[in-house]
């Protein structure tokens, strides 16, 4: 069994002080290409050794999801021309194929990099991805802030995804970075034991992690950009990676928490779903989510779905035609920030 170092190569040198733009070289050999790779951009902006800490900022974990690249590959042609305190690392597309296919998964092997840590060094592209942010970038990393949204199949409010330390400095040192990125909304998550994620990656290495969710419908929203784009400055001013400029506006988010399987609503059966909903709704345990309706036997009543928990609608479904086991809402109560 190899144990030794990725199999993904790079050009960039992580150490050396300046700035550079680059690629993974994710090894993918197949028909139309034997000793082929996928090239995979970053950019490193680095002031030097002892400088300041080093931030890992990636987009496109799904490739359906714009907000954080978008406002990734803004920061990139910023760099430059950027004085910092520290050393940048920013991935706009991490899952480089998914992200050029417009698509949650990769069409090479169909795999969800953010199911898949801590990934294979011989494993399918996809785990070699996730094997290298695990292997190669969070070790390098103080903190790592890994950018979506809803996607295709999701509408999602504007939400920071924290995950805080139990106690101490770094979670003293956590909170103040949620409460400076200052989205509307700060949330808790409870994935129900899923423990394959980038967010589980940083937590494994020690790293503060912070994730979010900004938008959906496979688009790039203006005002959930402007929100990215505004919390990614804050966030720096306060690690001292760039000067505070003094320039951005108040900002204030809401706690909540996803708490467990009661705020998941599931299709039971497939069909065409009505919602009775919509996105920012305070729902109450055994109200209508919506109606099931069966295509192939229309003459029938629809089934009636109920929440099965008192919450806040933070997610929902754009796809209306549903099969068994799709989520067609995601709720979380509010909550304190402690």
């Amino acid at each position: 069994m190899y144990t030794s170092a990725s199999l993904i190569a790079t050009d960039i040198d992580y150490e050396r002080t300046g700035f550079q733009t680059g690629t993974l070289r994710l090894p993918y050999s197949h028909d139309r290409s034997a000793y082929g790779h996928v090239p995979i951009p970053l950019a490193v902006l680095n002031a030097g050794a002892g400088s300041g800490p080093t931030i890992l900022l990636t987009g496109g974990n799904h490739g359906d999801e714009y907000e954080g690249p978008v406002a990734l590959m803004k920061l990139m042609n910023r760099m430059p021309s950027m004085t910092i305190c520290g050393r940048l690392i920013v991935i706009p597309g991490i899952n480089f194929p998914a992200f050029t296919n417009g698509t949650r998964t990769s069409p090479i092997d169909r795999g969800n990099l953010n199911r898949l840590f801590p990934g294979a060094r011989n494993g399918q592209p996809t785990e070699m991805i996730a094997h290298y942010v695990e292997t190669e970038l969070l070790p390098l990393a103080d903190v790592a802030i890994d950018l979506h949204a809803g996607g295709a199949s999701f509408e999602h409010a504007p939400t920071l995804l924290a995950s805080p330390p139990a106690q101490g400095e770094q979670r003293a040192l956590y909170m103040d970075l949620v409460r400076e990125f200052g989205a509307p909304n700060t949330m808790v998550m409870d994935l129900l034991g899923e423990d394959r994620t980038m967010a589980a990656a940083a937590e494994r290495h020690g790293k503060l992690f912070l994730c979010g969710e900004f938008g959906g419908h496979a688009g790039c929203d203006a005002a959930n950009l402007a929100i990215v784009e505004s919390g990614l400055q804050r966030v720096l001013q306060r690690l001292g990676v760039i000067a505070d400029a003094g320039t951005l506006a108040p900002h204030t988010t809401r706690f909540l928490r996803v708490e467990g399987a009661r705020h998941y609503i599931y299709s039971p059966l497939a069909g065409v779903f009505e919602p009775a909903f919509k996105l920012g709704d305070q729902v109450r345990e055994g109200q209508l989510a919506g109606r099931l309706f069966d295509p192939h036997r229309p003459w029938h009543a629809p089934l009636d779905i109920a929440f099965r928990g008192d919450g806040i609608v933070m997610c929902m479904r754009t796809f209306a035609r549903v099969e068994p086991g799709d989520c067609i809402a995601l709720l979380a109560s509010e909550t304190h920030a402690d």
